[in-house]
């Protein structure tokens, strides 16, 4: 007998506007993240527009990419951004000390960047070098970018081919602290972001959205030292607040740093232990908005998770610096209720970034060197389908369902369906997931304060939980049409198969 579970939507109590930005991405340069991922050079035989792979380009831009972070992670701790400016056969060739010992050269720089994201239509999120750079040369990059009039930084910009400055508006302060990013105590980091967060300013007509970095993880501690500087500078009438937003970085990991686990060659424990990871999101979340609440009550300081995603070991035979990893139905489960929990947190959650958008960690996307076959992973799929949500109001969405059995690893028991829902046009977007392994799911789903016609939904799903793409069977796991979706007297039902996510869309009739 399949089990059963209900959710309940209150289409008559909307909630916050979820922003299009929690659906963003993460791109370093680590591995072949940008180097083969996205720039391939202009005289390369794969198709591109100065220099930017066409074909990455153009899957990017159906998930519709909000906002890209750049050009790290740990790498933006050790990038001096004028080493990325200026005639390319010029700019100096350094060693990637972060990530594998490999060469860098430069070749993708700020203009580089900036073209990218005008290319995917998405707004850029530049990480700030805090860690080995200084004030000033942070303070002349906001200039370089976004400055209008004639000061040095805009007309070396100009001479350097681009006349017009660009609308940058949100800007990292630095990147994990207290660990690559300098190894600072929350003291110590809190005093210099509100030192440097102080000198940057936009140049143009967009404000800044300066975001501090924060915790590794479950440490509350840094959160409440990061809020109690933005107190301090409430009680000065001469003090300008040094940031907007928080961050938070948290990975989902089925076994331990050291010994992580394949992406691939998992069984039902490792499976189960992944989705009690993915599931700590909400927990993570939950924790560090307490803290947040207890000095901005009103919200008016956001939260960014600007690194979320699985970590693996790398695939065998690849350099162990690069981070390549494969990507299969669990991880879109991992994806599926990450989204779940941040569209529940909408009034505090700004923005969000897997990590990474190719060919690196969680990645979108996977690309051949040598200019072959580009794979959609099932996890650019749960990004695809998700993204009606994007900019949508959010609707309370309460969830019955059964309970994964208690093990000694996870005495609290792993829930197995997750659900969101958003409208937005007159148009109810609800989201299901079904993370159990082995056990279709039926859904009644309650809608109340309205009703719902005209439905229709897409699932994805596959045989096995560790299906994947990959060249030459770029469809294995792919959307399908939702079968099976009826119209009830209070709702919608729906049977999910096993390890499976969905999508429905329909028309909303006001009670």
């Amino acid at each position: 007998m399949d089990s059963t579970a209900t959710v309940t939507v209150d289409l008559d109590r909307p909630g916050p506007t979820i922003s299009r930005h929690v659906y963003g991405h993460f791109a370093e340069h680590l591995g072949r993240g940008i180097y083969d991922g996205f720039w391939v050079g202009e005289d390369s035989p794969v198709p591109n527009v100065g220099g930017i792979r066409l074909d990455v380009v153009e899957a990017l831009r159906e998930l519709r990419i909000p906002n890209l972070r750049w050009p790290g992670g740990c790498f933006a701790d050790r990038y001096h951004w004028t080493s990325g400016i200026g005639p390319r056969e010029d700019r100096p060739k350094l060693i990637n000390t972060q990530w594998g010992g490999t060469s860098e050269t430069n070749a993708f720089g700020t203009h580089e960047f900036m073209e990218l994201c005008e290319l995917l239509g998405a707004d850029a999120y530049v990480s700030g070098n805090l860690g080995s750079g200084t004030v000033q040369e942070m303070a002349d990059w906001i200039e370089y970018l976004t400055g209008a009039g004639e000061t040095p930084m805009a007309e070396l910009r100009r001479a350097n081919g681009r006349e017009e400055p660009w609308d940058v508006q949100f800007w990292g302060l630095g990147n994990e602290p207290w660990g690559c990013g300098g190894n600072l105590r929350a003291g110590a980091y809190a005093d210099l972001a509100r030192q440097f967060g102080t000198f940057c300013e936009s140049g143009g007509k967009v404000p800044l959205y300066r975001v501090a970095a924060g915790a590794d993880g479950f440490d509350v501690a840094w959160t409440k030292t990061l809020m109690e500087v933005v107190a301090d500078v409430a009680t000065h009438p001469f003090s300008a607040t040094p940031w907007e937003a928080v961050s938070v970085h948290y990975y989902t990991i089925g076994g331990s740093w050291k010994a992580k686990g394949s992406a691939t060659g998992f069984d039902a424990a490792e499976y189960w232990s992944t989705i009690a990871a993915a599931q700590g999101v909400e927990q993570l979340l939950s924790s560090h908005a307490a803290v947040m609440d207890v000095y901005d009550p009103e919200e008016r300081f956001g939260m960014v998770l600007d690194e979320w995603g699985t970590w693996w070991d790398v695939e065998p035979g690849t350099h162990p610096g690069h981070l390549f990893q494969q990507n299969t139905i669990r991880d879109a489960m991992v994806a599926a209720w990450h989204f779940d929990v941040f569209q529940r947190f909408a009034g505090r959650l700004r923005m969000a970034n897997i990590a990474q958008t190719v060919n690196v960690l969680q990645a979108m996307l996977l690309t051949d060197p040598d200019g072959g076959e580009m794979v959609r992973t099932p996890t650019f799929h749960v990004f695809e389908m998700n993204s009606p949500h994007q900019d949508g109001t959010s609707l309370p969405t309460h969830v019955v369902g059964p309970v994964r059995d208690a093990d000694a690893a996870h005495a609290a028991g792993i829930p197995t369906v997750s659900a969101s829902a958003s409208v937005k046009d007159g148009v109810l977007h609800c989201s299901l997931t079904n993370v159990d392994l082995d056990a279709p799911l039926v859904i009644e789903v309650d809608v109340r304060g309205g009703s719902v016609v005209e439905p229709h939904g897409r699932l994805l799903t596959a045989a096995r939980p560790d299906a994947h793409n990959r060249p030459g069977e770029t469809d294995a796991v792919s959307p399908r049409p939702l079968t099976g979706l009826d119209v009830t007297p209070t709702g919608l039902r729906v049977t999910l198969p096993p390890h499976s996510f969905a999508t429905i869309t329909a028309q909303v009739v006001a009670s």
